[in-house]
């Protein structure tokens, strides 16, 4: 059964590079890439006058893991200028007139209303990274994505080949904001911010004990977004490309990674910092996030999280279904109890999951579904009603804390 999945997975994989190819009708840069290009990182850009130098210097000035400076053939930087109305365009050429030893291409495009949003421009971008990737024969190339707002670490090329390296196919990176721009927060909206980062760190490392990833292990954070977001070639044709969604299209091309069954890494040596500005380029990113803090602030309205005996409670749920999954993949019998006992504690139809365990090639897809049949049905949500975050993290650094000793003690 498990050759029966790789089939599967490689008809799909050779299917979705067709069919991929064939939607790729915009060709942004018409310099061939070098043969030796084995990163192909994309910027979108659109009025990032303030913080493009830091970003394009970021880039230029790249490291490997032992100190030494990256050779700038090995990778090339495509920077979209899409309807600029500041001076980012006259910022970009100068930088690339004083930085001829890199790989960088320009574009400036002025796209339609209806396309002149983040989630096409990446698309665009990560198209077109695709494309020049795959020309050269680079199956295990990387599409490594960042932000015009953002600066990547000195050794960011580096760490994201050596995650691929050792066997991810996509990689996650962790975002931090600039402490400057924390400081000039509203006060209510820093304080949601910065718990919010300990919950969703928390909840990684609970993860890493009840339903473990060896591809994924603890340490690692939690986000996969756009402004730090790797792929290699073959996994992004796999994953059907970036979807065509306006926001947060980061996220969605996330979940079809996991649908894919991607090894994705949330690596701790992949490093961003991010500005954290209040007027934003997308209604769902995080100026958005920090605008609705603060307004939830002036209007003394608590922020509520799920619970941390929701969050054991799936985990636990999810790990004793894989298991199942796995066993069904190899072809092994359902045992119709431990499936009902696993569909009562998510609140899904036992008939229901049965059917569905024997039709899902990966689990990642089986999972999805199951999270929006436990929506759909809303037994769960009443179940497990919201809490404040302040009781979820203290619930979950109890719970962490207990994990942690018996590990260790074992």
């Amino acid at each position: 059964m498990v050759f029966m999945e790789s089939k599967h997975l490689q008809v799909v994989a050779d299917f979705s590079a067709a069919k991929l190819n064939e939607e790729i009708s915009t060709v942004l840069v018409h310099k061939a890439p070098l043969r030796s290009c084995e990163v192909c990182v994309i910027v979108p850009v659109r009025n990032e006058a303030q913080t493009l130098v830091h970003t394009l210097s970021a880039l230029a000035h790249q490291f490997d893991l032992q100190g030494q400076r990256l050779n700038p053939q090995r990778y090339e930087i495509v920077v979209l200028l899409n309807n600029c109305t500041d001076n980012s365009v006259d910022i970009a050429r100068n930088f690339a007139q004083n930085h001829q030893d890199l790989e960088l291409h320009l574009v400036e495009i002025t796209l339609p209303p209806q396309e002149a949003y983040i989630g096409r421009v990446r698309q665009l971008l990560m198209d077109e990274a695709y494309f020049r990737l795959s020309s050269i024969g680079r199956k295990r190339g990387i599409i490594a994505s960042t932000d015009g707002d953002s600066q990547v670490s000195p050794t960011w090329i580096a760490a994201n080949l050596y995650e691929i390296t050792h066997g991810a196919d996509a990689v996650g990176g962790r975002i931090i904001t600039s402490s400057a721009g924390r400081a000039e927060l509203d006060p209510y909206a820093r304080a949601c911010f910065l718990r919010e980062v300990g919950y969703r760190y928390l909840i990684a490392e609970l993860e890493s004990y009840l339903d473990p990833d060896p591809v994924d292990p603890f340490p690692r954070h939690y986000q996969h977004y756009g402004a730090s977001l790797a792929v290699t070639v073959e996994m992004y044709a796999l994953a059907g490309g970036l979807p065509a969604v306006p926001t947060p299209e980061d996220v969605a091309f996330y979940n079809a990674l996991v649908r894919a069954n991607a090894r994705f890494r949330h690596s701790p040596l992949v490093r961003v910092t991010t500005s954290a500005r209040q007027t934003g380029r997308t209604n769902n990113g995080l100026a958005s996030q920090l605008n609705q803090w603060t307004k939830m602030g002036r209007q003394n309205q608590a922020f509520l999280v799920e619970s941390a005996q929701a969050i054991e409670t799936r985990l636990r749920a999810r790990q004793q279904l894989r298991k199942i999954w796995s066993c069904v993949l190899n072809g092994s019998l359902l045992c119709p109890n431990q499936v009902a006992f696993i569909s009562d504690t998510l609140g899904v139809d036992t008939e229901w999951l049965l059917q569905e365990l024997m039709q899902a090639y990966t689990f990642g897809q089986l999972f999805e579904q199951v999270e929006q049949r436990m929506s759909h049905q809303g037994i769960w949500n009443a179940r497990f009603g919201y809490v404040e975050i302040e009781e979820a993290i203290w619930n979950l650094r109890e719970l962490v804390q207990q994990l942690r000793t018996a590990r260790k003690a074992r």
